[in-house]
């Protein structure tokens, strides 16, 4: 199974083409393209020894805000101040999302309140038992958690190199619990809900207490630390995902109908896609 983080896709092909560009807004065509290379160029590489490709994609207001209301606070705060057309950005995303969905072979998870975080972290979970390979296509560093698994693996796309491999997962997950996650707008173990919010600085944590911390099953931590550990578990430890957000995943999954490949000859001609055209059986 090759599970890939379809939002990095997007987003990071986005962010490369720079040329193109009309009234501040990417050349459609020119992203889809990228974007459909992309997914054609995994296939290429992992197919043989994973099998399936599944496309995972954020849905719009996860779960997590429900029980953090700042979560990913800074990266909203960012598009509202930038003088960037996000609407525009966001709708091109989504149009080019639900064009694979339509016409291209694969599975396209896409889920209101559920990240993609959340689909590849379940879709592992319900194949632990079979020991199938897994990889796991995305350069973010959450999925090393996922590692703990002997058969998963995880290929960085923009670094072009695998991840994870020389890392203890265990120590890694406790280790980004108690740091926190400054880009998801989540404080370290020492630090209140807010602190991002009225743009404080955390408490510090030293090298010396991390590493004293994270190579303990139990932290000695008091009882407000404990609750900003706990916080911190629930929203980047992958094994806590609430059920009811798993059941819908899998339910998703089992029952997804899988465009034919019949589709992906005239949707190459309707966009004038001729150098895909010529590689159509990579698809």
């Amino acid at each position: 199974m090759i599970l890939v983080d379809l939002n990095q896709v997007l987003i990071s092909n986005l962010m490369a083409q720079t040329r193109g560009m009309i009234d501040g807004i990417p050349n459609k065509d020119m992203i889809r393209h990228m974007v459909l290379n992309s997914i054609r160029g995994y296939n290429l590489k992992f197919k043989k020894d994973y099998g399936v490709q599944i496309l995972c994609a954020d849905g719009a207001d996860p779960w997590r805000r429900d029980i953090y209301p700042h979560y990913k606070y800074a990266r909203r705060k960012g598009r509202e101040e930038s003088s960037t057309d996000w609407t525009k950005i966001f709708e091109l995303i989504s149009d080019i999302r639900r064009e694979i969905s339509d016409n291209l072979p694969y599975i396209v998870l896409h889920l209101d309140k559920i990240e993609a975080d959340d689909i590849i972290a379940t879709l592992v979970k319900i194949t632990d038992t079979t020991k199938d390979p897994i990889m796991i296509v995305s350069g973010d560093k959450d999925f090393i958690q996922l590692q703990s698994k002997i058969n998963v693996k995880q290929y960085a796309p923009i670094q072009k190199k695998f991840i994870g491999e020389d890392i203890d997962p265990k120590q890694f997950l406790n280790e980004q619990i108690i740091r926190g996650d400054r880009s998801d707008g989540i404080p370290n173990i020492l630090s209140a809900d807010d602190i991002f919010l009225k743009d404080e600085k955390q408490n510090p944590i030293t090298k010396k207490r991390l590493q004293e911390w994270s190579s303990l099953k139990n932290i000695p931590l008091g009882s407000e630390t404990s609750k900003y550990y706990l916080r911190n578990k629930r929203l980047i430890d992958l094994s806590t995902i609430p059920q009811d957000i798993e059941d819908r995943i899998i339910n998703t999954y089992r029952t997804y109908s899988i465009p034919h490949r019949s589709k992906l000859l005239p949707y190459f001609i309707q966009f004038k896609l001729k150098a895909l055209m010529t590689n159509i059986n990579d698809f």
